[in-house]
C-alpha cells in the first residue's frame, strides 16, 4: 500500500442506511441540477458553433477559423488556469463556491444576449456590435464559462467525496455518465431546429435559466459536517503559501503510484481516442461510404451504447473491481477499435459504435471513483488541476498531429499487406486502436493490487461498525428487560 493512500479509503463513509434509486437525497440534488445544466451547455456550445458557421460567417473562407477560435477558448482556461485553480479550490468549502461559479456562469450566458440582435442596443450605430466585436464577445463569454468550470470540476468531486459513501461512488459516477451521454444525444439536435426557428436567443437563455437550475439544487443540498471545515494540505493553523500549496499537491500526486499510472495511461489512451474524435467523418464517408444523414446516426448510436454502458457499468464496478474494470475497459477499447478501422460496412460499423459507447462509459465510471479513494478531500482540487489540464494537453498535441498526418504526411498514403489494403484515415484508426489497448496494459501492471487493497480497506472500515453495533444491541437489550 503507497503510504500516501493510508486513510483516504475511509473518507465519506457517513451512516447511510440503504442507499435508494439516486443513493441518497443530496446525491439526487446534485445529479438533477448537473443533468439540466449539462444538457443546457450540449443546446448552448452547438448553437454557438451554427451561429458563427452559418450566420456570422457564412460563405466567408474564414469560417472554419472562426469555429476553431471556440474550441480554442473552451480548451485554454483548462491549460491555463485549471493548473492553479487547484489550489483556490483546496482552500475553501466546496458548497459556497460551487453556488459562485454557477451564479456567476448564469449571469455571463444571460450577458451573451447582447450580441444576438434580440433588442436594439443605444448609443451602436443600427443598433447591433459590429461583427468584430460579436465574436470577441462570443469567445469571452465561452472563456469565462470555461475558467468557471475549472473550479466547479473539482468541487464537485470532493463534494462527491463528502455526500457519497465510498461504496456508492462508482455508481454514482455511473449515473453521471448515463446523464451526460443523455445530454449528448438530446442537446445538439435540439440546438439545431432552434436556432432555425428563433435565432441564438433561446438557446442562450436557456443555457443561463439551467445554471440558475444548477445554483438552486446545489443551495439544497445540506453539506456534512466534515464539509463545513477546511484545513491546509499539511494540516497546519496557517495557511502556507499558494505556492507551496501547490508543491505539496504535485508532491503528493507524483509520489501516488496509481495516480501516476493513470495520468500516462490515460495520456496514451486520449492520444489513441483522438484519432477517433479528429477523423470520424472521414472514416464514415470514405470507408464506410456514409452519408452525412448517416453519420449523424453513428453519434446516436454511440451515445446510446453510452447510456447502456453507465449503467451497467455503474452497477457491476465494485463487484468487478475498479482497476480491473478500467484496465479490461480501456484494451478491449483499443482492440475494437483496431477492428473497426478494417469495417467497410456501415450497418456492421454501428454495432462496432454501440460496443465503444458503453466501454468509453465504463472507462469514465471507473476512474473517478479510482481518484477519489487515492486522493484526501483536502487534496482533490489539486489532483485534478494536475490531471486534467495534461489530459487535455495531449488531446490538444495529439488532434494536432493527426490532423497533420491525415492532411499532409499520409494524404496519399497507400499500401497492400498480405492482401489488406491501407488507406491514411483507417491506418491512423488502427494506430490509435494500439496505442489504447497500450494504455490498457499500462493500467495492467501499473494498477495490480489496487483491487485487493481497496477490499481489505472496505472491510476495515466495516469491521469498527459492526464492533460498535454489538454494544448497542446490548444496551437496546438490557433497556427492554427493564421495562
Amino acid at each position: 500500500m503507497d503510504s500516501t493512500t493510508v486513510g483516504v479509503a475511509t473518507q465519506g463513509r457517513a451512516p447511510t442506511g440503504k442507499p435508494g434509486l439516486l443513493i441518497n437525497r443530496n446525491f439526487a440534488l446534485l445529479w438533477f441540477g448537473q443533468t439540466i445544466s449539462v444538457i443546457g451547455d450540449m443546446m448552448a456550445s452547438t448553437t454557438v458553433i451554427i451561429w458563427i458557421a452559418v450566420g456570422l460567417a457564412a460563405h466567408q473562407t474564414w469560417a472554419p477559423v472562426a469555429v476553431s477560435g471556440v474550441l480554442i477558448a473552451t480548451s485554454a482556461p483548462t491549460l491555463l488556469v485549471g493548473f492553479f485553480a487547484g489550489v483556490f479550490v483546496d482552500r475553501v468549502q466546496k458548497r459556497p463556491l460551487m453556488l459562485w461559479m454557477d451564479g456567476l456562469r448564469a449571469l455571463i450566458v444571460a450577458a451573451l444576449i447582447v450580441a444576438t440582435g434580440a433588442f436594439p442596443l443605444p448609443f451602436v450605430a443600427g443598433g447591433r456590435l459590429p461583427l468584430v466585436w460579436t465574436l470577441g464577445l462570443i469567445y469571452g463569454v465561452v472563456v469565462l464559462v470555461s475558467v468557471g468550470d475549472q473550479f466547479f470540476r473539482p468541487s464537485s468531486m470532493a463534494m462527491i467525496q463528502d455526500i457519497v459513501p465510498v461504496e456508492q461512488q462508482a455508481r454514482a459516477m455511473g449515473i453521471l455518465q448515463a446523464s451526460f451521454s443523455i445530454a449528448l444525444v438530446i442537446g445538439p439536435p435540439l440546438a439545431a431546429p432552434l436556432y432555425a426557428a428563433f435565432g441564438p436567443e433561446w438557446a442562450i437563455l436557456i443555457d443561463a435559466a439551467t445554471f440558475a437550475v444548477s445554483y438552486l439544487t446545489i443551495f439544497a443540498i445540506v453539506a456534512p459536517r466534515h464539509a463545513l471545515h477546511t484545513q491546509t494540505s499539511d494540516g497546519s493553523a496557517h495557511a502556507p503559501s499558494f505556492w507551496r500549496e501547490l508543491f505539496a499537491g504535485m508532491r503528493f500526486y507524483f509520489s501516488n503510484r496509481v495516480l501516476v499510472t493513470l495520468l500516462i495511461a490515460i495520456v496514451v489512451g486520449v492520444s489513441g481516442a483522438s484519432a477517433l474524435n479528429t477523423l470520424d467523418v472521414f472514416f464514415a464517408t470514405q470507408n464506410l461510404h456514409a452519408t452525412t444523414a448517416m453519420y449523424g446516426f453513428i453519434g446516436a448510436v454511440f451515445g446510446a451504447g453510452a447510456i447502456l454502458g453507465s449503467i451497467f457499468f455503474g452497477l457491476t464496478a465494485q463487484r468487478l473491481g475498479l482497476a480491473r474494470m478500467l484496465w479490461l475497459t480501456m484494451l478491449l477499447f483499443g482492440v475494437l477499435v483496431v477492428g473497426l478501422s478494417r469495417v467497410t460496412s456501415y450497418e456492421i460499423a454501428l454495432g462496432f459504435f454501440f460496443v465503444a459507447g458503453a466501454l468509453n462509459s465504463g472507462l469514465n465510471v471507473a476512474a473517478g471513483p479510482i481518484m477519489m479513494r487515492e486522493t484526501p478531500n483536502a487534496l482533490m482540487g489539486r489532483v485534478m488541476s494536475i490531471f486534467q489540464p495534461t489530459m487535455n494537453l495531449a488531446i490538444l498535441l495529439a488532434t494536432a498531429l493527426i490532423g497533420y498526418l491525415a492532411g499532409v504526411t499520409l494524404l496519399r498514403f497507400h499500401a497492400v499487406l498480405f492482401g489488406v489494403s491501407f488507406a491514411a484515415v483507417d491506418t491512423i484508426w488502427l494506430a490509435g486502436g494500439v496505442l489504447m489497448a497500450l494504455s490498457g496494459l499500462v493500467m495492467i501492471f501499473g494498477l495490480r493490487g489496487v483491487d485487493r487493497r481497496y477490499r481489505r480497506e472496505d472491510r476495515a472500515a466495516k469491521a469498527p461498525a459492526a464492533t460498535e453495533a454489538v454494544p448497542m444491541a446490548t444496551e437496546a437489550s438490557t433497556a427492554s428487560a427493564s421495562r
